[in-house]
């Protein structure tokens, strides 16, 4: 499944989530996820910072509470749209909590090419596949660079 209209509609609600967490003084990230009708289930943004957590990404909030909350079959038929690809703790806990499918604007290269200063190459949008053996997740980007990149400008 490719990125859509409705994907980047999405997409540019988690970069505005990420702006919201730069502005709380936290780093630029943002996260929604969204049930298999369109419906946003829960958002959170990244709380690093303000919470003293290295593990407060708003990936991993959003499968924790997706764990907590989502029956595994709904779960399963889920989409988190993100500011930026997964590191591998929010990819391992959206594997280990059923989430379905993952899309995201920034890639990590894209990302750690802003924090170092240089210029990002801009990534052709990919699918990929990350699983435990049997809980494969699409995941699908980068979308949206000069957006997505704005909420990182003189934050690193």
């Amino acid at each position: 499944m490719a990125v859509n209209d409705t994907d980047l509609d999405f997409l540019r609600r988690a970069i505005a989530l990420s702006h919201t967490a730069r502005a709380e003084g936290n780093p630029p990230f943002g996260s929604l996820l969204v049930g298999p009708d369109g419906t946003i289930l829960a958002e959170r943004t990244n709380t690093s910072s303000t919470d003293s957590d290295i593990s407060a990404h708003p990936e991993f909030k959003l499968a924790v509470w997706a764990a907590r909350a989502l029956p595994p079959e709904q779960a399963a038929h889920t989409t988190m749209y993100t500011s930026c690809e997964n590191c591998a703790m929010c990819s391992g806990a959206m594997v280990w909590s059923g989430l379905g499918r993952l899309v995201y604007a920034l890639s990590c290269a894209q990302v750690t090419a802003l924090q170092r200063g240089s210029v990002p190459t801009l990534d052709l949008a990919s699918a990929e596949v990350f699983a435990r053996a049997d809980r494969p997740i699409l995941s699908e980007g980068p979308a949206l660079y000069e957006e997505a990149a704005a909420a990182h400008e003189g934050y690193w």
